[in-house]
């Protein structure tokens, strides 16, 4: 047991730790490799790519392709943390592509939509 002082926002506690499992000159292995991250699906030439704030499930959506948007459009609406989220549009524009369906789940930073 090893005991120390922590100290968190301002306050010191102090604390006692076990260790456990250690021993001593062992080798430490390394950390697996983090996967790949997917590379989001390119825009169009002079499009402007929507992307998830965070990682959930697509709910619906509420646009197709080559639909006109004006900004503040709802174009589809995510559930994360038990919350309905509705993605906007940020600008007046055409729907290019909707890369995502009803009942997908998303990763934070997937291209949801894409408007030209």
């Amino acid at each position: 047991m090893k005991q120390l002082k922590v100290t968190v926002n301002g306050t010191t506690y102090d604390v006692c730790v076990e260790e456990v499992g250690e021993v001593a000159g062992a080798p430490v292995a390394a950390a697996a490799p983090a996967a790949p991250v997917s590379a989001p699906a390119p825009a169009v030439a002079g499009g402007e790519s929507v992307s998830a704030p965070m990682p959930g499930t697509v709910l619906s959506v509420n646009v197709s392709a080559g639909q006109a948007v004006k900004k503040g459009d709802v174009l589809c609406v995510l559930e994360a943390m038990k919350m309905e989220n509705e993605i906007y549009a940020p600008r007046d524009g055409e729907v290019a592509s909707v890369n995502v369906a009803k009942g997908e789940s998303v990763e934070s930073g997937k291209v949801l939509v894409v408007l030209k």
